[in-house]
């Protein structure tokens, strides 16, 4: 029988690591429909434009906002045009069929990024200008991180990792 003080270390650890799963989940869910929200309200914005116009908006200004170069990046920039596309589409006719090709585009801009080491929630958490700001509480920036932009709306994360791993010694002084 283990006794009380360790008991309570280990169900503390256990508790730990229950929050550890369930905040990057939160977060990995949370940004990707923070992205979903995002794209759908400026496909709706700009529907009824020429969808050739209407598209190059909306990719223009969310690789901006990814502090994604075009030119830099043309491999993310042809699955963001046809993740863009695809809102476009939904935005003018939600239709099973749409939301289909929405859920594809979505899949393949998932998967050109995993080949760059990054997931849609990812670049929303670490580069966009419209992040929460818990969510560097949860995964911190890398500070590596290629093209790095300083964000207002973020809050820095000082020692640069996630809330759970600042121990007592930054606290209990």
């Amino acid at each position: 029988m283990s006794h009380f003080v360790e008991a309570l270390q280990q169900e503390a650890a256990e508790a730990i690591a229950q929050m550890r799963e369930a905040a990057l989940r939160a977060r990995h869910a949370h940004a990707r429909a923070e992205l979903m929200r995002h794209m759908l309200t400026t496909a709706r914005k700009v529907k009824d434009r020429p969808k050739a116009e209407a598209v190059e908006t909306v990719v223009s200004e969310w690789m901006d906002a990814w502090n994604l170069g075009r030119a830099d990046w043309p491999h993310i920039a042809r699955e963001m045009e046809a993740f863009t596309e695809a809102f476009h589409d939904y935005a003018n006719d939600p239709s099973d069929e749409h939301d289909e090709r929405l859920r594809e585009a979505c899949a393949a801009l998932d998967a050109v990024l995993e080949q760059e080491g990054s997931s849609i929630s990812d670049q929303m958490a670490f580069r966009s200008q419209c992040a929460h700001g818990w969510w560097e509480l949860v995964k911190p920036v890398p500070a590596d991180l290629p093209g790095r932009k300083p964000r207002p709306s973020v809050p820095a994360v000082e020692a640069g990792q996630p809330f759970w791993d600042a121990g007592c010694a930054d606290f209990c002084r």
